[in-house]
Parts: structure tokens; sequence; C-alpha cells
């Protein structure tokens, strides 16, 4: 059976010059970064030229970038470091917007049954965040602003730029979740104007378990993995060189390439977008029409019209061999309809019947009508069944 991968947001195939540029680092140089013989020392030039690349693609310097275990790690860092800093100061309130990752909202959470108070602001029909709402929900006791600088499940871009500029004026630290976005367009983190945001390797074509922590110079932040003096304190344990390595690479493709990417992406994404608005009634497109990553495009099947079974949908595309997902593969096999197509006014039915189709580097036009021509077949044996 012939086979499509629509799921770069979840993850993305592992480019072939990011695993040949890995591989001298698994065997010949080996050496730990903290060792001070020739072999250590051969294997933190590599670590910092590494870090150094990363560094400056997202705008930062060497010494502001921390590798992670990934995006994950990176985002609990950020909101739990920046809190558990912030309490010895007296202050215990963050803000955070209601369609963050999990790796945010969990970390809310574990932080409320610490004894921090909590603020999770609405977005709008689009999936944004309004910077007023920023504004209204910021207290004296605010240490932390986490909004996302792109949806994951509909790819809605927020208005970072204005919302670091109310968190600067008001003496309050920002972090932002650009997971989705660092790799797929250009980010730099003073346009942006955030003090730490979160990247992951495996997004954009490197390899999974490796992701980074941006700080920004002075920004107070605790350390969440004690047990070493690596990465300058900020977080313990080996260095894991050969995936610095690969994520570096995968970088430097980026950079090379982003741009013409950009274009070639958003072409197709319209090309799927007209032929589902063309050839399925009751199609609700999720996210912001205009300013949003140019790889996702999600959809919903309105339920008012004739209630579709998203689970059933998604398996079907499975089985015609076209990968698709609902929304964020962190939560995939959970039967509850995603948390942002509910916060932005989908009811829960419509919530569950939608299609995150999200593009990438392999992707071609060919495997969008192809995924297209299993969707029609799919809705068109789920409405017949129903009929009977």
């Amino acid at each position: 059976m012939k086979r499509i991968y629509l799921d770069y947001s979840a993850t993305t195939p592992l480019d072939p010059r990011v695993l040949e540029a890995m591989m001298p680092h698994f065997s010949g140089h080996f050496g730990n970064p903290s060792s001070v013989h020739a072999f250590g020392r051969e294997s933190r030039a590599v670590l910092e030229e590494s870090r150094d690349r990363i560094a400056r693609f997202v705008g930062a310097k060497s010494d502001e970038v921390f590798f992670t275990s990934g995006g994950t790690e990176a985002d609990n860092h950020a909101v739990r470091g920046v809190a558990h800093a912030a309490r010895r100061r007296g202050k215990k309130h963050i803000v955070i917007s209601a369609v963050e990752h999990h790796a945010v909202l969990h970390s809310a959470e574990a932080l409320h049954e610490d004894g921090f108070e909590v603020t999770s602001v609405p977005v709008d029909e689009h999936g944004a965040v309004d910077p007023g709402e920023i504004q209204m929900a910021l207290r004296p006791t605010t240490c932390l602003v986490s909004v996302m600088h792109a949806n994951n499940e509909v790819g809605t871009l927020n208005s970072l730029k204005d919302i670091g500029a109310i968190a600067k004026e008001r003496g309050v630290t920002l972090h932002s979740d650009t997971v989705q976005s660092v790799g797929k367009i250009r980010v730099n983190v003073d346009e942006l104007g955030v003090d730490l945001l979160a990247i992951s390797a495996h997004k954009f074509y490197g390899p999974k378990g490796i992701g980074a922590i941006y700080i920004r110079k002075g920004t107070s932040v605790d350390a969440l993995i004690q047990g070493g003096s690596q990465e300058s304190n900020r977080r313990a344990g080996t260095e894991n060189v050969p995936l610095a390595v690969g994520f570096a690479k995968a970088v430097e493709l980026c950079d090379l390439s982003v741009e013409m990417e950009v274009e070639r992406v958003q072409k197709l994404r319209a090309k799927l977008r007209q032929r589902l608005e063309g050839e399925f009634e009751g199609i609700l497109l999720n996210g912001h029409p205009t300013e949003s990553l140019p790889h996702i495009l999600s959809v919903s099947f309105d339920s008012s019209r004739k209630p579709i079974d998203g689970e059933a949908l998604i398996m079907g595309m499975d089985l015609q061999g076209v990968a698709v997902t609902s929304g964020s593969a962190c939560t995939s096999g959970s039967l509850e309809p995603s948390h942002v197509l509910l916060a932005m006014g989908r009811d829960v039915k419509t919530a569950r019947a939608t299609v995150r189709f999200s593009l990438g580097r392999w992707t071609t036009e060919e495997e969008i009508n192809f995924a297209v021509d299993a969707l029609q077949r799919v809705v068109s044996r789920m409405k017949g069944a129903a009929s009977m």
C-alpha cells in the first residue's frame, strides 16, 4: 500500500545529511565534554560549535542557549524555573494562555498545587491571544507570562512582540514555546521580545531526544535537573554530543532554505485548502486565515450538519495509507476533544471530527491529491454506514 506522511507537526523524518553529520560522534569521537584530556576537549569544542550555530539561528548569544532533552523539558525548565526563583522575591502568580502545549499547562498545574496562582487567558475564534487580555491579567505579584509563538494544532501565530512589550513594561518575564515555529519560519529572540524560549530538534528534521532552552542573560531561573555543573550549572548531566551535532546540522540546513521552503509549502497548503473547501460540505477551517504557520491546515466537520466519528476518521485515513492526526501528538489516544479547539469555540463533536494536515520537506502535490481523495472515500463510507 502507498503510504503518505502528512503529520510533520508531530515529528519529521531525520534528514540523511543530519545522520551523516552525527555518525562520527557515536564512535570515533566519544569523549565526555567535561573531561580535561584531549578526548574531552575535542568533544567540548564540537559541542560549543553546535551551540553557537543554534544560538545564531535564533539571534541569541552562545552563553544564552542550553541543551535539554527536548521541548517538553525546555518548557518545564522555563515555567518552573522562573516561578521557583521568583517565589523567593514574593512573586507567586503566572499567566498562561488557554491553548498552551501540555508541557506548559501541566507545569502550571503543578505550580498551582504548590501554592502559585495561575491565570489562563482566553483566545479568540482563531486561537490567537489578545495582548490586551495579557495586560489585564497582570498583577504586582506576576512573575511569568507564557504564550506560545505558534499553536501546534491549528498553526495560529501570536503577537509576541506586543505581548513582550507589555511584559517588559511591567517587569515580567516572558517565555514562549517556539517548538512548532523554529525551523519552519524565521524566529529571532529580540524581534519577539522573549526572555526564554523552547526549541526541539525533531520538529525540523533533526534527531529526537534533544532540544534547547534560550535564557536571556540576567533572567532568574532555577535549575530543573540537579547533579553536576554541566551547561553552566543550568542543566546537570553529560551532554549528548552526537545529538547536539545533529541538532546544529538541522539548523544549518533550515537556515539555508527556510524562505524557499515557506513559499513552497504555502502553495501546497493553498492547494489542499482549495480542494477541501470545494469538495466537502460543512467543513470548517481552524486557525487564523493569514497569521499562521505555512505548513499546518486543520479542518473540522461541522457536527450540526452531519456528526462524524473523529477517531474513525483518523483511523480510516490510516487504513487508506495517509498519516494525519486530529491535534497534538502528545495527546494521541485520548478520547478527550482538543482543548485548543474547545477554547476557540468549537463544540465537542465538531472538535472531535478534526483532521490536522501538516506538510513538510518531502510533501508533494501528488501526495496532497492522494490525501484528499482518501478523505473523500473515508467520509463517504462513514456517511453510508451511518445511513444504514
